[in-house]
């Protein structure tokens, strides 16, 4: 489960290459992954995760505390 996203759960999902005479061939559409630290301020220490940029703009936005705090409350060790 390498390619799943610690804040989202984004993970690679299925789909079809369609050529252009429309033969269609499996293929995986992966998540845009970042491995990324921040400086977690209220624990005074950094935390590295790996995240989508959709998860990327939900912290800019909420605030990286909230995010961990929802992280932790679904069980997730940080």
């Amino acid at each position: 489960m390498a390619r799943v996203c610690q804040v989202t759960g984004k993970k690679p999902i299925v789909g079809h290459s369609v050529s252009h005479s429309n033969i269609k061939t499996k293929r995986r559409f992966l998540p845009n992954l970042q491995k990324k630290r921040f400086f977690f301020a209220e624990e005074d220490r950094w935390v590295t995760l790996k995240i989508s940029t959709d998860a990327l703009r939900t912290i800019n936005k909420n605030g990286l505390a909230a995010v961990i705090k929802e992280m932790r409350a679904q069980g997730a060790k940080i």
